[in-house]
C-alpha cells in the first residue's frame, strides 16, 4: 500500500516527460500553431486522456516545454558566470558561456512560432514575459554580486540593462540562426557580441 504513491508519481512523471518530448517533436516539424493534441499523444503513445491528466491547453504544456529550456539555459550561464569567485572574468566568462549555451535550431524553430502566437495574446505574452525574466535576473544577479571587481560599461547604466543586452545579443544571433543553420558562427557571433556588451570593447576578437 505504501509503495502504490510513488509508483504512481513516478509513472505520471515518465507520462509528461514522453509528452513533452512528443510535443517538441511534433511542434519542431509542423509549428506550434498547426499541431493538434491527437498528434501529440499518438507521437507519444497515449490518449487524449493523458495529456488532459498533465496539461488543460497546448499553450501549457508550451510553457512546461520553455520552463525546461529556460533552466537548462539559466543554469549553464549561471554556472558559466560562477567559475571566478567574487570577481568576473568577462571575457573568460564568455567563452565559456558561448561554448555551453543551447543553441538548438529545432528549439528556436518552436520558440519562434510561439512568440507569434503569444504577440496576438496578451495572456500567454504576460506569461511568456515572466518566463524571459528569470533568465535575465540569473544574469543579473551574478552581475551583481561581482560589483565592485567588474566594471560595466557606462552606458548600460546598471546590471539590469545589461542583462537586457546579454539576452538581445542571444535574441539577435538566434534569428540568424533560424536562417542560416550555422551553429558555429552563431557560437562565434554571440561571443564577439556578449564580449562587447559587458567590457569596452577592447577584448574583443579581431574578426571571425
Amino acid at each position: 500500500m505504501e509503495d502504490t504513491p510513488k509508483r504512481v508519481t513516478r509513472r505520471r512523471v515518465q507520462t509528461r516527460a514522453r509528452l513533452l518530448d512528443a510535443a517538441f517533436q511534433v511542434f519542431a516539424a509542423k509549428g506550434f500553431g498547426r499541431a493538434s493534441i491527437e498528434e501529440i499523444c499518438e507521437a507519444a503513445g497515449f490518449s487524449r486522456g493523458a495529456f488532459y491528466s498533465n496539461f488543460t491547453t497546448p499553450d501549457e504544456l508550451f510553457f512546461a516545454l520553455y520552463q525546461e529550456r529556460a533552466d537548462l539555459i539559466a543554469a549553464q550561464v549561471a554556472e558559466a558566470l560562477a567559475q571566478d569567485g567574487p570577481g568576473l572574468d568577462v571575457p573568460a566568462a564568455v567563452d565559456r558561456v558561448t561554448e555551453v549555451l543551447l543553441l538548438d535550431v529545432d528549439w528556436l524553430l518552436v520558440k519562434t512560432d510561439f512568440l507569434v502566437h503569444a504577440a496576438r495574446d496578451p495572456g500567454v505574452a504576460r506569461a511568456l514575459l515572466d518566463h524571459r525574466a528569470r533568465l535575465r535576473e540569473a544574469i543579473a544577479d551574478r552581475l551583481f554580486r561581482t560589483r565592485g571587481h567588474t566594471e560595466l560599461p557606462a552606458v548600460l547604466e546598471d546590471v539590469d540593462g545589461a542583462a537586457h543586452a546579454v539576452v538581445a545579443a542571444y535574441d539577435g544571433v538566434t534569428t540568424q540562426l533560424l536562417l542560416d543553420k550555422d551553429v558555429e558562427a552563431a557560437r562565434a557571433w554571440l561571443k564577439q557580441l556578449l564580449t562587447a556588451v559587458l567590457t569596452d570593447g577592447s577584448s574583443c576578437p579581431s574578426s571571425i
